[in-house]
């Protein structure tokens, strides 16, 4: 089955984000394909790279960059919910890229299932 992830969870506060990252692990696990990750409203803080956590808690923006680079996955980011929250591209965590609502839209009209976290 092909799946698009919805993350609007923060990437700390709350246990959305990392709920949907341990949700795609599995999906890829189980031989299942992801053809968007699209983070919106607060979910776009998973994409800061200022984010700091301190060194016993788990960095889940780093996560997010080693599930993408090692499936080639696409981590979408809603931009107008990134720039009313401050994040452009000079703290735009790499591989992840700002995009419209039409591209997460054509990405659900290819999918057999969305999901949101």
């Amino acid at each position: 089955m092909q799946y698009v992830l919805a993350v609007k969870g923060e990437v700390y506060g709350s246990q959305a984000a990392y709920l949907a990252y341990q949700f795609a692990e599995q999906l890829l696990a189980s031989g299942h394909e992801i053809r968007q990750i699209f983070f919106f409203q607060n979910g776009v803080s998973n994409a800061n790279v200022l984010v700091n956590p301190a060194s016993d808690e788990v960095n889940l923006v780093e996560h997010w960059k080693k599930l993408a680079e090692n499936h080639r996955l696409s981590l979408h980011l809603c931009i107008s919910a990134a720039q009313r929250r401050g994040i452009v591209k000079e703290n735009l965590a790499k591989p992840f890229i700002l995009a419209g609502l039409g591209e997460f839209s054509q990405a659900v009209l290819k999918a057999d299932r969305l999901l949101t976290f």
